[in-house]
C-alpha cells in the first residue's frame, strides 16, 4: 500500500479516496439531504436547515479525508450553498416554505471576509520579509533567547506567540510569525518532521495564548461582559492570575506534544543572515518601517481603535503605490488558503443565518440537566461549533443563552444552587465556555491560524486533526477542573 492507493493486477492500482471514501461521503451526505426533518429530533428544524446539517456533514468529511484539496471543497461548499440555500437559488429549493434562505450577498461575501483581508495583508508582509531580509533577522532577535536546539526553538515559538496573542488578535499574530517561521523552515531538512511540529505550534500557541487576558480572544470578552451584567463582574488581573498559569501548563503539553509526534532530525538551528548585495535603498527602509509599523498598529488596537483586519490592508496600500509589491509578487500570495478559509466562513454564514446553529443550542435542556451535565455539556456544544464556525460568533449564539441558566442557578431558591456555587458559580462556568471556544483547532478552517498553519503545505488535515483533538481533550478536562475545583473564581 502506498499513500491512498493498494496496487492491484499489476500496474492498476485501487484508489481508496475516490472509490472508497467518496462514496460513502456522498451517501452520508444524500442521506441527510432526503431524510424527513422528523429523523433528527428537533421540532424546530426546516428544510433549509436539514440541508445546511447535510452540506455541513458533506464538508466536515470532505476536508478530514482531503478526497480533493481543501480548497476546492471550499468553493464547492460555496457553490452548493449558493444554489440550495440562498435567497437567489434554484427556485424549485430555494422557497420561503422551505425555511429562513441566506442573503445570497451573505455567503459571496466571504471570499471577502475582514479576516480573508487580514490573510492578504499577512501574505503580503510575509512575502516582502522574506524578499528583503527581515525575515531571518526579526526571527534571530526573536528566538535568541532560546539557543540553537530544535526542541528550544519550537518552545520559543510557542511561548513568543502566546504571549503575543494575550494582547493581539490571534490571527495578526499567527499572520505575523508566519513571516518569522519561514527562515526557520529553510534551514531544516526537507525530510525533518519537525517541521509539521514548528507550523502546528503558530495554531496552537496563539489559540491557547488568547485565553490569557480578557482582550486575548473575542469569546473572553464576550464571556467578562456578560458576566459583568449578571453582577459576576471579572476584572482584568482576576481572570490573568488564573488564565496565564493554564496556558502556561497548555504551553508545556502542547510542546512535549509536537516534539513526540513530529520529532527534529536537524541537531541545531543555524540563522545566518544572508549578505545583502542590493544596496539598502528607500524600498528596504520602506519595508522595515511599514513591517514594524503594522506590528505595532495590530499590538496597539485596543488603544487606536484600529481593527486589525482594517491594518492588514495598510502594508498592501502602502507596498502596492510605491510600486515595492510587483505584479509578480502578488503570485506568490497563497490563494488557495484565502478560498480555503472563505468556504469555513460561508459555512458558519449558513449555520447562523439559517438559524440552525440557535436551532441546535436552544433543543438542549439544560434546565434539566444536573450542574456538571451542564456545564460539561454546554463546553462539548461550543468546542464542536467552534470547530466549524469562527469561536466569536459560538460563543455569542451560546453565552446569552448559558448566563440565563447560570443565573437561575445561582438563584438561592434553587435546589442545585449549593452544587453549583460549589464548582465556582456563574464565573467558572461562563469562563469555561470561552476556554471551550479557544481550544477547537481540529481542522484548517476552525481558526485563522489553523489556515495560516496549512498554508505552509506542510500540515496534513490529519495531522492537525490528531494534535488539535488531544489538545482540545486535554484543554478540556484541564480547563473544567482548573476552574470548579483547582482555582476557581473567587465568589
Amino acid at each position: 500500500m502506498a499513500g491512498n492507493q493498494i496496487e492491484t493486477l499489476g500496474t492498476k492500482k485501487f484508489d481508496v479516496k475516490h472509490f472508497v471514501l467518496l462514496p460513502i461521503v456522498l451517501a452520508v451526505t444524500l442521506f441527510l439531504w432526503c431524510v424527513p426533518t422528523s429523523f433528527f429530533g428537533i421540532d424546530a428544524l426546516t428544510v433549509v436547515q436539514q440541508r445546511v446539517i447535510a452540506l455541513f456533514a458533506f464538508a466536515a468529511l470532505m476536508w478530514m479525508f482531503e478526497i480533493i484539496p481543501n480548497w476546492t471543497t471550499s468553493v464547492l461548499l460555496i457553490v452548493i450553498a449558493l444554489l440550495t440555500v440562498s435567497n437567489k437559488g434554484i427556485n424549485f429549493f430555494c422557497n420561503p416554505e422551505a425555511g429562513q434562505l441566506v442573503n445570497y450577498k451573505s455567503i459571496m461575501a466571504a471570499f471577502a471576509d475582514p479576516v480573508v483581508m487580514l490573510f492578504l495583508g499577512g501574505f503580503v508582509l510575509a512575502i516582502m520579509a522574506e524578499k528583503y531580509g527581515l525575515d531571518v533577522t526579526l526571527a534571530r532577535v526573536l528566538l535568541l533567547p532560546f539557543g540553537r536546539k530544535p526542541k528550544m526553538v519550537l518552545l520559543g515559538f510557542l511561548i513568543v506567540i502566546s504571549i503575543f496573542s494575550m494582547f493581539m488578535s490571534n490571527t495578526a499574530t499567527a499572520a505575523m510569525m508566519l513571516a518569522f517561521l519561514a527562515p526557520v523552515l529553510a534551514v531544516l531538512p526537507d525530510d525533518d518532521k519537525g517541521k509539521v511540529g514548528l507550523a502546528l505550534s503558530i495554531p496552537i500557541a496563539a489559540n491557547v495564548g488568547g485565553i490569557g487576558t480578557p482582550i486575548g480572544t473575542p469569546p473572553n470578552a464576550t464571556a467578562v461582559k456578560f458576566l459583568a451584567e449578571a453582577d459576576a463582574e471579572v476584572g482584568f488581573g482576576e481572570w490573568m492570575v488564573r488564565m496565564v498559569p493554564y496556558v502556561i501548563i497548555m504551553i508545556i503539553i502542547a510542546w512535549v506534544l509536537l516534539r513526540v509526534f513530529f520529532p527534529f532530525k536537524a541537531k541545531e538551528v543555524v540563522l545566518e543572515i544572508p549578505r545583502n548585495t542590493k544596496k539598502k535603498d528607500w524600498k528596504y527602509y520602506t519595508v522595515w518601517v511599514t513591517f514594524i509599523g503594522t506590528i505595532i498598529l495590530w499590538a496597539t488596537e485596543k488603544l487606536t481603535g484600529i481593527n486589525s483586519n482594517v491594518v492588514a490592508l495598510i502594508p498592501l496600500g502602502v507596498l502596492t503605490c510605491t510600486g515595492i509589491f510587483t505584479k509578480d509578487d502578488i503570485k506568490e500570495i497563497n490563494w488557495s488558503v484565502l478560498w480555503l478559509v472563505a468556504g469555513g466562513f460561508a459555512l458558519g454564514t449558513c449555520l447562523q443565518d439559517t438559524g440552525l446553529a440557535k436551532v441546535l443550542i436552544e433543543s438542549i435542556p439544560f434546565g434539566s440537566m444536573s450542574v456538571v451535565l451542564v456545564i460539561v455539556v454546554a463546553g462539548l456544544v461550543c468546542y464542536f461549533l467552534s470547530n466549524f464556525i469562527s469561536n466569536s460568533a459560538t460563543a455569542a449564539l451560546l453565552i446569552p443563552i448559558l448566563i440565563v441558566v447560570a443565573q437561575g442557578m445561582a438563584d438561592p431558591a434553587a435546589s442545585n444552587n449549593a452544587q453549583f456555587l460549589a464548582l465556582g458559580g456563574s464565573k467558572a462556568m461562563i469562563s469555561f465556555i470561552a476556554v471551550c471556544a479557544s481550544i477547537a483547532m481540529c481542522f484548517p478552517i476552525s481558526t485563522p491560524p489553523n489556515a495560516i498553519a496549512a498554508s505552509t503545505g506542510l500540515v496534513e488535515t490529519k495531522d492537525m486533526a490528531k494534535v488539535g483533538l488531544i489538545i482540545g481533550v486535554v484543554g478540556f478536562v484541564l480547563g473544567f477542573f482548573w476552574l470548579t475545583k483547582i482555582f476557581p473564581f473567587a465568589l
